[in-house]
């Protein structure tokens, strides 16, 4: 970190507390209002000077004007041809070399890089803003926005930076009909009602955002394609995306359904070696290219999840994706074809069977034969985006085959943006692991690269699915896994660190309290979510043929799904082993292989995925599997609540806006990891028969059950999944009531406490509930969360906490519940703790 950046963190003179909604998340361009600071941009130029006409230098000559006046106030000039005095240039190299034949490029620039360059000529000082093309001037024009913002000097410069791969997108998950696959940030910012949006003025923000950290691509629909995408009459409408996309360097790509010369193209058949089919295919790029010349590609899903695909005909994934990538190859443009290939009705009672085996399986034999306009895209690990899984073996498993990272940015089995789970530290661990291929140094950020194998296209790809929503992810803090997706995509060897603090300060200011503060969260939240969700590589464990969201330990054994954790009585875990296992293990380079065959050296936080164990076994730290268990959930949700503790300490040193729906959003999952805690815990107490060695688990003294209570109106329903619910039941008013009520008595000492009220809010209806003390009430509030499940579970168990209640021996508790809309205002049950 500079000594300025540290020097203005502590100046908090001037913090401005306007209300903001997220919408221009890292770019604010707030003033700078220190004397000390704003003294660093005295010798900036008055002067912007662009030496071509290209959309994407425009975009960047107007966005430094934008950036200066909002931190400086002032207005800078632009203009279009080199001027007498000072200025800031943004050139292409063969430009800059004409104008100052004597200034020595830096070899090593490359394309989109850009340097950034201070000299000095006549006098006149002129910061260079150079690049081989447009792109990396307008990358450039955001490095030098965010050096600014970070309160860095700017006068002595010369630093060359270069993107570590070509490719470098986001996907999207958009429905036509405006509707998002696993969004959480609202509808949908480029469709509604099977037509692009008549107003693209948000897509063209996105845009902003992704040109602010260096992504070049964005596919803008599901990759459970709807053909409408590729009819002709639709083709304009995604012209107008391109058109908003092109100032910023964004070019569009789309997820094409494999069927679609069936499906919409008047064909009887999508078989790939068929002529007819791949001169379909033709036409249909040619076409799309005469309206967008700078289209990106496709991305394609098939023969996954019910998409279809080449097996329909007997083909392979080469076959199918070469056919498709000689339609793109004269317009340079390029295929992603998913990994993402597996037969989701394994038989669960095979032991051999692994859902984890099927993309190298698939895969690895096909090595060297894909098109060299083909990228295989390959997810992280071998399930779904767990809270951990072990890097993909076919990552290391094609050395002839050009590869991009997927990772997913918007949370679909990590909290779904309501828990704060920030995932740079999870997708660094990711980059940096060493796969050792062929017993060489290859870390998996050289891999996807093309830079171990030297081949020619290499990336990452991010699963965005931002929405409509002010602040576009759903949640503020959420914004830093799209910042930091886009920092590591250029530059993988950034640190996790060093990537949040700068998000912090970008997004928050810089004051010191607040940055550390917040670093803190994020940095922490990934290993929390982790040890009161799914830890030593169980996954996430939730309820995976759902919601994806809430806890369900059980939803992933006896079906064809493949995300088995073998939780029995006696022990847990997938045996995953060459010896005894499915042989998975064996898709590894020999060095990884050995590492993870044995329980001697396989690590603790993997052990579960790649071996089943009893409950007694021992960890490396000596702790037993179970009693490991036990403590981690209880460990994890105790850090959820410190979470919320230390964000209110920030209290008018945050925007009020943002502070409250933060707040808000951190109590939610410190309530909410409680129910993970219990549910999970519960689960394994009775599938073991272990109990916990602290006699936590299935003892909880302070609550009082809801089913227990004197009751009047409420009827006792039983809870599925059972653990979802403090002894399995819970409470609902029918409609038929207007409302219902539930008491109890509190037989505690005399004192001050928090009551608590773990509730249902189900996604129909708006229930009302109000807490009575005797006759006064005391909290009252609507269950008008939009929460994943329509009956009562861990999907919407919810906790209301109202704390400094003065009680008494006698004191009499009621909850009343109003019914609304199909929400029977049910509950779980009440807890009474001491302030």
């Amino acid at each position: 970190m500079s000594k300025w950046f540290i020097l203005s963190a502590l100046c908090l003179a001037s913090l401005r507390l306007s209300a903001e909604d997220g919408q221009d998340a890292w770019l604010r361009y707030r003033p700078v209002d220190e004397p000390a600071i704003r003294s660093l941009y005295q010798q900036l130029p008055a002067t912007i000077v662009r030496l071509d006409p290209s959309p994407q230098t425009i975009a960047a000559q107007q966005e430094i004007v934008r950036g200066i006046r909002g931190m400086l106030d002032r207005i800078e000039r632009e203009a279009a041809a080199p001027v007498s005095g000072s200025m800031i240039l943004l050139a292409a190299s063969p430009q800059l070399k004409r104008l100052y034949p004597e200034l020595t490029l830096p070899p090593d620039l490359q394309a989109e890089g850009y340097w950034l360059k201070t000299i000095s000529r006549n006098g006149r000082r002129v910061l260079i803003i150079a690049a081989p093309d447009s792109r990396g001037i307008l990358y450039g024009a955001f490095a030098l926005l965010r050096k600014m913002q970070l309160h860095e000097p700017v006068d002595e410069l010369d630093e060359v930076h270069n993107p570590y791969a070509p490719v470098r997108w986001v996907n999207d998950w958009d429905n036509l009909n405006g509707t998002i696959e696993r969004g959480y940030g609202g509808p949908s910012i480029f469709f509604a009602s099977d037509q692009v949006l008549p107003d693209l003025h948000r897509a063209s923000d996105y845009a902003r955002l992704l040109a602010s950290v260096g992504i070049n691509g964005c596919t803008v629909n599901n990759v459970n394609a709807n053909p409408r995408i590729l009819a002709p009459e639709f083709l304009p409408q995604l012209a107008r995306i391109a058109d908003v996309f092109r100032p910023w360097g964004v070019r569009l790509s789309i997820a094409i359904p494999f069927a679609a010369p069936k499906l919409i193209g008047g064909l009887n058949t999508f078989d790939p070696l068929d002529p007819a089919v791949a001169r379909w295919w033709k036409e249909k790029v040619d076409a799309i290219y005469k309206l967008i010349p700078d289209f990106g590609g496709f991305v394609m899903k098939a023969d996954s999840e019910g998409q279809p695909g080449p097996a329909s005909y007997g083909r392979t994934p080469e076959e199918a994706a070469n056919m498709i990538a000689r339609a793109l190859k004269p317009h340079q443009g390029i295929l992603l074809y998913r990994a993402f290939v597996y037969n989701h009705h394994l038989d669960w009672r095979d032991q051999k069977a692994d859902r984890a085996r099927a993309a190298y399986d698939i895969f690895h034999p096909l090595d060297g034969k894909f098109d060299d306009n083909v990228l295989v895209q390959i997810k992280y690990g071998p399930i779904d985006f767990q809270v951990r899984e072990p890097v993909s073996p076919l990552i290391g498993g094609l050395q002839r085959t050009n590869e991009a990272l997927e990772l997913q940015i918007t949370q679909e089995y990590t909290g779904q943006q309501r828990h704060v789970v920030y995932l740079v530290p999870m997708w660094k661990e990711i980059l940096d692991f060493n796969l050792h291929v062929n017993d060489q140094n290859t870390p998996v950020k050289d891999i996807v690269a093309g830079k171990a194998f030297h081949r020619p296209l290499g990336g990452m790809v991010g699963v965005a699915n931002v929405g409509a929503d002010a602040n576009w992810m759903g949640s503020d803090l959420a914004q830093a896994n799209l910042y930091g997706f886009g920092r590591l995509a250029w530059n993988p060897n950034l640190s996790a660190r060093s990537i949040t603090r700068e998000w912090t300060a970008l997004t928050f200011g810089l004051d010191a309290a607040v940055d550390q503060t917040v670093e803190t969260i994020q940095l922490e939240s990934w290993r929390v979510y982790e040890q009161y969700t799914g830890p030593l590589g169980l996954q996430t464990l939730t309820d995976i043929l759902g919601s994806h969201y809430g806890p369900n330990p059980q939803s992933a054994e006896h079906n064809g799904w493949g995300q088995w954790i073998r939780a029995d009585h006696e022990g847990v875990g997938m045996d995953r082993t060459t010896a005894t296992g499915t042989g998975y293990i064996g898709q590894y380079p020999s060095r990884i292989a050995r590492l993870y065959e044995s329980l001697a050296t396989t690590p603790d936080n993997l052990l579960l995925f790649l071996h089943h164990v009893p409950y007694t076994w021992r960890l490396h730290s000596g702790k037993t599997v179970i009693q490991y268990i036990y403590d981690a959930h209880y460990a994890g949700a105790a850090e959820a609540q410190e979470f919320v503790r230390w964000w209110k300490t920030l209290r008018g040193r945050v925007d009020e806006q943002r502070f409250n729906a933060i707040l808000a959003l951190l109590t939610y999952q410190a309530g909410h990891a409680i129910v993970w805690r219990d549910a999970i815990c519960n689960f394994f107490y009775r599938e073991s028969g272990i109990p916990d060695e602290q006699g936590r688990v299935g003892h909880y003294p302070n609550r009082t059950e809801a089913e227990s209570m004197r009751l009047e109106g409420y009827q006792v329903i039983d809870v599925t999944p059972w653990e979802d619910a403090s002894g399995s039941k819970a409470v609902t008013c029918p409609s038929s009531q207007q409302s219902c009520s539930a008491s109890f008595t509190f037989e505690g000492k005399s004192g001050w406490y928090d009551i608590a009220v773990q509730y249902f809010d189900l996604r129909t209806g708006v229930a009302q509930f109000t807490l009575f003390v005797n006759q006064q009430p005391v909290d009252h509030w609507a269950a008008d969360a939009s929460l994943p499940s329509l009956r009562p579970n861990g999907d919407n168990s919810t906790r209301r906490t109202v704390t400094g209640v003065a009680l008494r021996p006698g004191d009499q508790i009621r909850i009343q519940g109003e019914p609304s809309g199909g929400d029977p205002a049910a509950f779980d049950y009440v807890a009474i703790e001491p302030q």
